[in-house]
């Protein structure tokens, strides 16, 4: 079921894409810099496409935009799990310590009878 909607949703949006860059095929002239900038700087770069590879360009370069933005906000959360699985590694190895300590003669004198001999 979820495989229809998603497949669905996936061909509604490329009918819906298809629609926006058979409407906007008009060839665009995208320049770096304003016209009298680039005059008075000596540099004009542009380049003419159509409009809608600047739309979907916008959007993706908009998409990793937010994705670099979010993996950096989110990198203290992540430091913070690293640290403390960390935590609970050394707790666990101590934990497995005391045990097996545990499991030792439980008396001083005991422990001392049981010693070998040198």
């Amino acid at each position: 079921m979820m495989r229809a909607l998603r497949l669905l949703f996936l061909g509604l949006l490329a009918i819906v894409l298809i629609a926006l860059a058979l409407a906007n095929r008009d060839i665009v002239t995208l320049r770096l810099l304003p016209a009298e900038a680039g005059s008075f700087l000596g540099y004009s770069w542009s380049v003419q496409m159509p409009l809608f590879l600047v739309i979907f360009a916008g959007v993706l370069i908009g998409l990793l935009i937010g994705f670099v933005w979010e993996w950096i906000r989110e990198a203290r959360l992540r430091r913070t799990a690293s640290r403390a699985t960390r935590k609970a590694n050394k707790l666990e190895a101590e934990v497995k310590t005391l045990r097996h300590e545990k499991d030792g003669p439980k008396d001083d004198v005991l422990a001392l009878l049981e010693t070998p001999a040198r």
